[in-house]
């Protein structure tokens, strides 16, 4: 028998973390440079509902059998069976690798049980459609990060610019004009579900105060859709600042963020902020496109990025 893949990107969040969590609107990008990969291969000669798993990228190999239910590679593997009324797999190798960096807020949780959910479907012969793998996506999102938005699978899912809007249908974003971003790594490692956590602790302690800090970050998601659409990218580079500082507010940034950010404007990015979670992970930066810009300001600001310390940087365009 033939061997089912399938992949999914990585992504970053440009505008509205944390704030999408209550309801207000978020806009996120695929990042196409990073990847996660299944690949499902039938084992003849094993009993049926043998399944045997290799992600080398978090040392794991074992059985289905004997990983526990909450598992993420297990819940997603169950989630297929379940929506296919499959009582018993038939005996197969899963092998999952990734590029997308860990705990670092660029959905490799996600794209790993997107990756495995269509590998899986496929090979039992129902492939699922783009809905069907969002939603059993999220499931696993739950594990990760206790109370999702959504905006990880779906991005994810859809692999294309999204708007959106907790628990309303996702919108796609139509990108006018194409425009570059920046990634920096911090090398700080940052589950999102601890910053989640922490941010609601703060909201419950003072609701009112992070509910005004939330409707501002909406806002500015808000004017951002705007700009995209509208073919006027030059004008997220402000409002990338103005979220920043609101996400400081939040008291989800942390030296490391605020050193890249820092160096990311210094070195003529027209704007930055921290991406996802924060205390870690990712940062984001906008460059000057070439025919506005003296020199190839990407390369620049990379380059800056990693004498500021990042662990990694990763030029990717959204369109």
């Amino acid at each position: 028998m033939p061997s089912f893949s399938a992949s999914a990107p990585g992504k970053i969040i440009l505008f509205g973390e944390h704030a999408v969590v209550y309801g207000r609107p978020a806009i996120a990008a695929p990042v196409m440079q990073v990847q996660a990969k299944a690949i499902v291969n039938a084992e003849p000669r094993a009993a049926a509902g043998k399944v045997h798993i290799q992600a080398p990228a978090i040392g794991l190999e074992a059985d289905l059998a004997d990983l526990p239910a909450a598992h993420p590679l297990a819940t997603a593997i169950a989630g297929v069976a379940a929506e296919l009324g499959v009582a018993r797999l038939p005996a197969c190798t899963l092998r999952v690798t990734s590029t997308i960096p860990l705990a670092a807020g660029m959905g490799s949780g996600a794209a790993v049980s997107v990756a495995i959910i269509r590998a899986l479907s496929a090979f039992l012969g129902n492939p699922l459609s783009n809905e069907r793998v969002s939603a059993l996506a999220y499931e696993v999102e739950k594990l990760h990060h206790g109370t999702p938005s959504g905006i990880d699978n779906s991005v994810v899912t859809y692999a294309t610019p999204v708007y959106f809007v907790r628990g309303q249908p996702i919108e796609t974003l139509r990108v006018f004009t194409p425009f570059t971003i920046v990634i920096g790594d911090s090398g700080v490692a940052s589950p999102t579900a601890i910053a989640v956590g922490n941010v609601r602790r703060a909201w419950q302690v003072e609701p009112q105060r992070y509910e005004q800090l939330f409707d501002k970050v909406g806002k500015i998601a808000q004017l951002a859709r705007q700009a995209i659409e509208n073919g006027k990218p030059e004008l997220l580079g402000p409002l990338m600042d103005e979220n920043h500082t609101l996400l400081e507010r939040i008291e989800v940034s942390s030296p490391e963020l605020e050193r890249l950010v820092e160096a990311a404007r210094a070195a003529g990015a027209l704007g930055a902020k921290l991406s996802g979670g924060g205390k870690g992970g990712n940062m984001i930066a906008l460059v000057a496109p070439p025919m506005y810009s003296s020199a190839e300001s990407a390369p620049l600001v990379a380059q800056a990025l990693r004498e500021a310390g990042a662990a990694r940087t990763i030029i990717t365009e959204v369109r």
